[in-house]
């Protein structure tokens, strides 16, 4: 039996994204600097972030962000489920190479859930700009993700 839920389902990212804004400390000036360049595209999307990253955003460039946790106190979490629920389509997560984090294990995990489900992840400034200069960016976008149903019956048979 494999470990591994099978990928045979189909989900569609619609076209209005819904993209999550994350940065450590050391990249949260870098982010703002990206996001600022972006700014027109990424105004006709619904937009998430952690802590100061959100509010940051928020205040500095006029966008509409929902403020979550900071990623030390659960944000990551709280990003890491609406992965796991569907309700997020793209990640942008600026994190710092250098600085080592108090919360690595919970910036593993979330990043691990983002291969798990799918989900097109941006780690710094140039895969952004790839990313948010996709054509898939304002259209719906299928794609396979595990089949979590198939998989829990199969572990409980």
């Amino acid at each position: 039996m494999s470990h591994r839920p099978p990928r045979n389902v189909t989900r569609t990212l619609p076209a209005k994204k819904r993209i999550a804004l994350v940065a450590h400390d050391g990249k949260k000036d870098e982010l703002l600097e990206w996001v600022g360049r972006w700014q027109a595209t990424l105004a006709g999307h619904q937009l998430v972030g952690t802590g100061t990253t959100a509010e940051r955003i928020s205040r500095q460039l006029g966008l509409a962000v929902e403020g979550l946790m900071s990623g030390p106190l659960g944000g990551d979490q709280q990003i890491g489920a609406r992965i796991a629920e569907q309700r997020l389509d793209l990640l942008i997560f600026f994190w710092d190479p250098f600085a080592p984090q108090p919360h690595d294990p919970d910036v593993k995990a979330l990043l691990r859930l983002a291969a798990l489900w799918n989900v097109p992840v941006a780690c710094n400034a140039a895969s952004a700009d790839f990313m948010v200069s996709s054509p898939w960016l304002d259209r719906d976008y299928e794609m396979n993700i595990p089949d979590a149903g198939a998989w829990v019956s199969s572990r409980t048979d």
